[in-house]
């Protein structure tokens, strides 16, 4: 889910880039000199370039705007796009990067960098796009990035930062998506999340971040991923959390510290597809509002203190794949006729329960399985 948006988002922005390609002529204008110098710097910082893209590429016998990865705006003459993706370059960003003043787009994943980043990228007034993700970029959250009124995309997945989420997010009010995945982050999310109105995924997911999911994410009506697992949150769900979230089709919260019921609300969210919720402390019944899903595609419960039996309405989800309740107290005879109408349904984890009477042949006519689990119950035996 957070790959196909990511996708079409890219796909997007880099049409947009595309009006902006430039072969520039070989007497540059004195502000493109200077972006000149600005790039020249990067590469002095440089320390690992194993194909010698711009050793061999960036030099002054060519123009900036037909160098590898740089591109240039047809109105300004100027670098408006720096793509330097998935090339293994090692080395840091001096600060003289934060004088690229016409910058919009900004792609330097998938290498080695390291260090600190410069606080003079707050100067970059004009960037729309920020993808750092799989590198080695340490220190605090840099909160210059609030600075930045125009961004749309930041990604910083994979690196490893560490402190608190700053307040001044909030003020990215065009920011659409946020992914801070696999870092070091701590501290609470920001309640002034709520701000961001224009936000379509939040991705927050292994970090170390604690305290409850602040209610005002739950009012962001253009959310379409919330991502927070494998953090250490606490606290309940908003009973009527899908309320303002006709968009969302994925929730992902599994390895935290949930607890209290699941909304019975969930049936608003009604474009959810996948629902992830395993490894906290949800208690009482599944609600039977999830049966009205009916785009769901995955449905994961497991490693909580669900109880209660299976709702019959969860045979309403046609679009389900895979269900997963296991290791959970849920108990009673299982009606395997619930399944059967299930036309997608290829694995069921139902194992470590407290089910008993007799389990039925009818488990034979799901066709569509290809894996059941249901060891650790207290079945008697097999119906004829």
């Amino acid at each position: 889910m957070e790959k196909k948006f990511y996708c079409v988002f890219v796909y997007t922005f880099l049409i947009t880039i595309s009006f902006l390609m430039l072969s520039c002529v070989a007497k540059q204008p004195m502000s493109l000199a200077t972006d000149q110098t600005v790039l020249l710097s990067l590469k002095q910082h440089i320390t690992s370039d194993p194909s010698r893209i711009l050793a061999m590429n960036w030099t002054n016998s060519s123009s900036i705007c037909s160098w590898i990865g740089v591109t240039c705006s047809l109105r300004h003459h100027r670098v408006a796009a720096l793509n330097l993706s998935n090339m293994a370059l090692s080395g840091t960003i001096p600060p003289q990067l934060g004088h690229l003043s016409f910058l919009i787009y900004l792609n330097l994943k998938s290498n080695l960098f390291h260090g600190d980043l410069p606080q003079e990228l707050s100067l970059l007034r004009r960037l729309k796009f920020i993808s750092l993700r799989l590198n080695n970029f340490t220190g605090d959250f840099p909160p210059m990035f609030g600075q930045l009124p125009k961004l749309e995309y930041l990604n910083l997945r994979n690196n490893s930062f560490i402190g608190s989420i700053p307040k001044s997010l909030s003020n990215l009010t065009n920011l659409q998506f946020l992914d801070l995945t696999s870092n070091s982050l701590s501290g609470e999310i920001p309640k002034e999340f709520g701000r961001l109105q224009s936000l379509q995924t939040l991705a927050v997911q292994f970090n170390r971040l604690s305290g409850a999911i602040p209610s005002a994410i739950f009012n962001i009506s253009t959310l379409v991923v919330i991502a927070l697992r494998s953090n250490e949150l606490s606290g309940s769900l908003p009973t009527d959390m899908c309320r303002n979230l006709p968009f969302l089709a994925g929730i992902y919260l599994s390895d935290n510290q949930l607890s209290g019921a699941i909304p019975t609300n969930l049936s608003q969210c009604s474009r959810l597809e996948v629902l992830s919720l395993p490894y906290n402390s949800f208690s009482g019944e599944i609600p039977s509002e999830i049966g009205y899903l009916t785009s769901l595609e995955k449905l994961y419960l497991g490693g909580n203190n669900l109880n209660g039996t299976l709702p019959h309405e969860i045979g309403n989800l046609h679009s389900l794949v895979e269900f997963a309740a296991e290791h959970n107290e849920i108990g009673g005879s299982i009606d395997f006729s619930i399944f059967m109408n299930m036309s997608s349904l290829q694995n069921l984890y139902l194992w470590r329960n407290k089910f008993t009477g007799n389990l039925s042949r009818d488990v034979g006519n799901i066709t569509t399985l290809t894996i059941l689990e249901l060891s650790e119950n207290h079945f008697t035996g097999t119906t004829k």
